[in-house]
């Protein structure tokens, strides 16, 4: 949806760089080990995403395929207590550089449809992902959009295409566009 969204605005798309992160596959080897590793590469990843070519380029619209909030939100769940509070700090540090979304978009879909992206994704090193691991983020997502101060805008995902129903991205948009949020360029 961030992608379509996107292109419907003429905005900068900043998709998620997961393919490039060396350690997700071995974080779900073995997640005790590789836990902290992978937190900290993508929240550099992100930083370096979202600071640099957007900030460089001067965009005035952009859409992000996440929210910089998400790497606090996946390390509260796969770190340790001391691993997390170095993460912690690490993070609290370099947040207060990114800019803050004048728009959050929660795409609120129910556990089976989660579980059936992952397996019609096809990526190996997903495939072993629980419906206890998704619920945990599904919670942890929920607490944190519930004390954000952020604008936050739900789509119910149940039934929901964007691809193949043009019908649900033009509803998308147009709960946007009377936001306030975005407008065509």
């Amino acid at each position: 949806m961030a992608k379509l969204l996107s292109d419907h605005y003429g905005a900068l798309y900043v998709p998620e760089a997961f393919e490039e992160n060396s350690f997700l596959p071995m974080f779900y080897a073995d997640q005790q080990r590789y836990a902290l590793p992978l937190e900290l590469s993508f929240l550099a990843d992100r930083y370096r995403q979202l600071t640099g070519s957007i900030l460089r380029d001067g965009e005035s619209t952009v859409v992000a395929d996440y929210v910089f909030d998400k790497c606090k939100l996946f390390a509260g769940i796969n770190l340790v207590d001391q691993e997390y509070k170095l993460f912690e700090k690490w993070f609290d540090m370099v947040a207060a550089n990114i800019p803050r979304p004048d728009l959050l978009i929660y795409l609120d879909a129910p556990m089976e449809r989660l579980l059936a992206n992952i397996k019609t994704r096809g990526r190996n090193y997903e495939q072993e992902i629980s419906g206890d691991y998704l619920g945990k983020l599904d919670q942890a997502y929920r607490q944190f959009l519930a004390g954000s101060d952020l604008e936050i805008m739900v789509v119910d995902m149940s039934g929901v295409d964007f691809i193949a129903q043009h019908e649900s991205l033009r509803r998308v948009i147009k709960m946007i566009e009377e936001r306030g949020a975005l407008h065509e360029k």
